[in-house]
């Protein structure tokens, strides 16, 4: 590349794309791309873009151009079930979810690609809930150029790919309501059509569902034929510590093993998880019913992609996992539940 006058451009090969930034046209795009020939009329085009000198392609470059460097990126680092950008725009590649699932980075490789400081590859938070054709992920160089050995060095470190996502693999579950006042129509239940509605935003049917009193005997009754109907069931009430909350020991007497009693997210301190066999079952806590997010929207996804929730996890998601508590939720655009991930 060699820099010119924008006066003496006409009839050269712009070297790089050029951005139009503009409040009153509310854009901020691509003007001109990398290879266009510079005609007349680009040329006031271009001062009224603040350009008085420009890149123009000479033929004697040798070193490695943004496009080229993006593409020579993309495919070391995108994996399993992530997609990117064919071509390039103002030097920067995207990448995207395939599928709805939950985003993975190696996290000491996306460090050690930044740490070389003339590349730039920011990412969604590790362990980020995503929707098919949610970008992930970028990559660009800062410079227009950069050497091929920096190259080499992004090539050493994305010896293998450190992007993913991992599909949620539950697509069916249980919904069990326990609570006398529930039970002899007391109160109206509320759980049922809220649980739902979150299961089925995330590809899960809801294939039964009961309600039940608080009775040991008769909970652990419930549970055991759900369990055999599905790999997920979402137990409610009973779980807090007043003297007839019996429903976590009558999910241990259906031979469930709890990880720990409750976890340090808030809202949603009572939701317990727990394991018999690969199916997973989750008391969940009173706070679902008031509050968009809490401690169940934290550990779901990761549920439904069948990764497993370790004591170590639930102690590591107090880091983040105080609710903000905002007028309006943006769930899960925003820092809950994020340090731990």
């Amino acid at each position: 590349m060699k820099k010119i006058s924008i006066d003496n451009a006409e009839g050269q090969v712009l070297a790089y794309d050029i951005t139009e930034v503009s409040l009153e046209k509310k854009i901020k795009n691509r003007a001109f791309k990398r290879g266009h020939v510079i005609c007349a009329d680009d040329i006031e085009y271009m001062k009224n873009l603040g350009r008085r000198n420009i890149f123009v392609m000479d033929g004697n470059d040798t070193d490695v151009h943004e496009d080229d460097a993006a593409k020579m990126a993309a495919p070391l680092a995108a994996g399993e079930n992530v997609t990117y950008d064919k071509e390039t725009s103002e030097g920067k590649v995207s990448f995207y979810a395939e599928i709805d699932g939950v985003f993975h980075v190696d996290r000491e490789k996306l460090l050690a690609v930044n740490s070389l400081e003339i590349p730039s590859m920011p990412t969604l938070h590790d362990g980020f809930p995503v929707k098919k054709g949610a970008q992930v992920a970028a990559f660009r160089i800062i410079p227009l150029v950069c050497t091929e050995e920096l190259m080499n060095s992004v090539r050493s470190i994305l010896d293998k790919p450190i992007l993913s996502v991992n599909p949620y693999k539950i697509k069916t579950a249980c919904i069990l309501v326990t609570g006398n006042e529930v039970y002899e129509g007391r109160i109206k239940e509320g759980f049922i059509p809220k649980l739902s509605a979150k299961l089925n935003a995330m590809g899960v049917e809801v294939v039964a569902t009961a309600v039940a009193p608080d009775d040991r005997e008769h909970i652990t009754g419930e549970l055991k034929k759900m369990l055999e109907l599905t790999d997920l069931v979402l137990t409610t009430g009973g779980t807090s510590v007043d003297p007839d909350d019996v429903t976590t020991d009558a999910i241990k007497d259906a031979g469930v093993q709890i990880i720990c009693k409750g976890n340090p997210i808030q809202p949603g301190n009572n939701c317990s998880i727990g394991y018999i066999g690969e199916k997973t079952v989750v008391c969940v806590p009173a706070a679902a019913l008031f509050f968009h997010a809490t401690a169940l929207d934290i550990y779901l996804p990761k549920i439904l992609a069948q990764e497993k929730i370790t004591k170590e996890f639930i102690a590591n998601s107090g880091h983040g996992g105080l609710c903000h508590f905002c007028e309006k939720c943006h769930y899960p655009v925003c820092p809950f539940g994020r340090g731990g991930l």
